[in-house]
């Protein structure tokens, strides 16, 4: 635990300011997937949604849409398909418009080879 948060406890405090560097311990933290357009076609935007347990990916035609708020960065799309997904490092998705959380991402019109 870091122990800023400790020392925090310990003196009552209950807010602070944002810290001045990201904790050592958040590159440990699961985060969210980035998608590789260019790797991905339909079917296998298909196989994304089947694997996701929150259904955060759907397909909308030619354009995988991504709830970045429904996701739990639980990683299964990574396992399906390494080559269009990877874990993004970003953990700081703090929004007051919803919207912005959900992505479209472009699919390509005809199956990779």
């Amino acid at each position: 635990m870091p122990l800023w948060f400790v020392r925090g406890l310990r003196r009552g405090v209950v807010t602070t300011h944002y810290p001045a560097r990201p904790e050592p311990s958040a590159a440990d933290l699961p985060t969210p997937p980035a998608f590789r357009a260019q790797n991905l076609d339909r079917d296998l935007a298909d196989q994304l949604c089947g694997v996701c347990p929150s259904q955060a990916l759907r397909r909308e035609g030619d354009v995988l849409i991504f709830d970045v708020g429904a996701c739990t960065s639980c990683g299964r799309c990574g396992e399906t398909a390494p080559e269009a997904v990877t874990a993004s490092g970003e953990f700081e998705l703090a929004t007051t418009v919803r919207a912005h959380l959900v992505k479209r991402i472009p699919l390509l019109r005809e199956a990779r080879p």
